[in-house]
């Protein structure tokens, strides 16, 4: 595999209380891999190792195929927590700045960034005077700007209205598609995070639950007419040549799901039970996104889903010339 990012144990400790905890994390190259996690499970700190903004206790990082933490960091390009952004400026003196401390010589940089990310007619409106999603976006555009391969990303959607997160959303897609960049991102909004991720990780207490593919995961919230049944071979047989049904799977032994003919559980009960098959259960099961991950996490969506409060800005910027 090409990976961008990939980590074996990696853990952070802060006294004794163990905040990332043996993290196995794999970041394909071309991914927008979303990372999911309740407030305090780990997300932001994991993000800040990962970027060169905290040290882990334990474990070992790749970048690029590279223990080269240093060099490959060259090649990130990250906002975590809120945008550090000089309020009393407009958006192009802050990119400006930016532009100076990197040493970037093109002359039309800045203007090309801020056409980029819907920021160009922006004048001399001062940025303590944007909207949230304007100050994501020029957040993102300082993550940019050194035109990285890899970019990273803690909320950018969080506490953004409907418009705003179609803004970042569509920004994100195009980075994806159109630079082939890679992307890591933190988010609780998971509908909208289902509409771009190719991946997910799910972090708990500080561990890594579980990695899988967006088509993984439409299998698993797809709706379906679940079987306990005593022979699953032979009730696997009867679906096939009594009830024609052939989109089905046995994620267990005892347990068929079947994804056809949801309408026809009655006729599906009455050839396994003719042919001798006990039923044990059957039922429609399944569910939506939201609900699946809030079983995965404890089913505890308000502290999931609760803004976070009193952050200070952490904000990294890598990459190479353009």
């Amino acid at each position: 595999m090409d990976y961008v990012l990939k980590t074996t144990g990696l853990t952070k400790q802060y006294g004794r209380h163990t905040v990332v905890n043996h993290v196995d994390m794999h970041v394909e190259k071309g991914d927008i891999y979303g990372f999911i996690g309740k407030n305090g499970a780990g997300k932001t700190t994991f993000m800040r190792m990962v970027a060169g903004l905290a040290s882990p206790a334990e474990g070992s990082m790749e970048l690029f195929g590279s223990t080269d933490l240093e060099t490959q960091r060259l090649r990130i390009g990250s906002l975590i927590e809120h945008p550090g952004l000089y309020g009393k400026m407009t958006a192009k003196e802050n990119l400006e700045v930016v532009k100076r401390s990197l040493g970037i010589t093109e002359k039309n940089a800045v203007e090309d960034m801020l056409e980029f990310v819907r920021l160009s007619d922006t004048g001399k409106k001062k940025v303590k005077n944007f909207s949230m999603g304007m100050k994501q976006r020029l957040g993102i555009a300082i993550a940019l700007f050194s035109n990285p391969d890899f970019l990273i990303l803690d909320e950018p959607i969080n506490g953004l209205d409907p418009a705003g997160i179609k803004e970042i959303r569509d920004l994100l897609l195009r980075l994806n598609r159109e630079r082939q960049m890679t992307i890591l991102i933190s988010s609780h909004i998971l509908g909208e995070l289902s509409k771009i991720a190719t991946r997910y990780g799910i972090i708990k207490d500080g561990a890594l639950i579980e990695e899988f593919e967006a088509r993984e995961l439409e299998l698993r919230c797809q709706r379906c007419l679940k079987l306990a049944v005593d022979d699953t071979d032979r009730a696997a047989a009867i679906l096939e040549e009594k009830c024609h049904i052939a989109n089905y799977d046995v994620p267990q032994e005892g347990v068929i799901r079947v994804f056809e003919g949801l309408d026809r559980s009655w006729a599906i009960n009455r050839e396994l039970v003719l042919k001798d098959i006990k039923v044990k259960e059957i039922c429609l099961a399944g569910q939506d996104l939201e609900g699946y991950f809030m079983d995965l996490l404890g089913n505890e969506q308000a502290s999931f889903a609760a803004p976070r409060k009193n952050k200070r800005s952490s904000f990294a910027i890598g990459g190479k010339h353009a």
